[in-house]
């Protein structure tokens, strides 16, 4: 199996139907128990694309951090979130793509196109646009944006587990690890765990019984 690896590639030819600026946006945190999801949006400049854009889970923690940092100071960068309780009131996909919208509308100058990581649109973009299933691992710009999203919401979990120590969110940035899943039996569920998430809620369900 042949290992992508992103270039400017759907950025040029989005270029060449009469596009200037291009947007990469991708999101992070949708299977995680706890905290938000957080998209970024990023228009990278064609004259200073930073070498080594790549999918962030790819990326050793180091070179992230170090990417993040560059990108922030070349290129034009938005990021966004939707809330627990907002993933809770409209689910994680509609709450993502609430995201991703909020991200592109924060760029400072609106894009022209944008190119969106998946395969679904969100239903608010009204910019033209198009998916790319892998586009972390395909398009440079959303790879970029990948980055950014990841390092922001690694760091915020990273703060809340500051508040709610127990529960590991420095390490397992909210996703269902073992140790998380025991410490939410063990600690209970604080206001940061998504309450329509199914292991979150069972145990909801278990303490309203216990109650009863």
């Amino acid at each position: 199996m042949t290992k992508l690896v992103p270039d400017y590639t759907f950025e040029t030819a989005a270029m060449t139907r009469g596009f200037a600026r291009i947007a990469g946006v991708d999101e992070v945190g949708r299977g995680p128990l706890a905290g938000p999801v957080t998209a970024a949006a990023v228009v990278l400049d064609p004259s200073n694309i930073p070498d080594g854009l790549n999918d962030s889970k790819v990326l050793t923690s180091k070179k992230r951090e170090g990417l993040f940092d560059i990108i922030l100071s070349c290129a034009d960068v938005s990021i966004a979130h939707a809330t627990v309780d907002e993933i809770d009131e409209l689910n994680i996909l509609r709450a993502s793509h609430l995201a991703m919208e909020r991200a592109v509308a924060g760029l400072a100058t609106p894009p022209d196109h944008v190119l969106i990581d998946g395969n679904m649109t969100p239903r608010g973009l009204t910019l033209p646009s198009e998916t790319i299933i892998k586009g972390d691992a395909r398009s440079v710009s959303i790879s970029a944006a990948s980055i950014i999203a990841k390092i922001t919401r690694d760091r915020i979990m990273v703060d809340l587990a500051q508040q709610f120590p127990g529960y590991g969110w420095e390490t397992n940035a909210g996703y269902p690890s073992k140790s998380h899943r025991l410490a939410l039996q063990n600690l209970g569920v604080t206001p940061h765990h998504r309450r329509s998430f199914k292991p979150v809620h069972n145990i909801l369900y278990q303490q309203e019984n216990v109650s009863d």
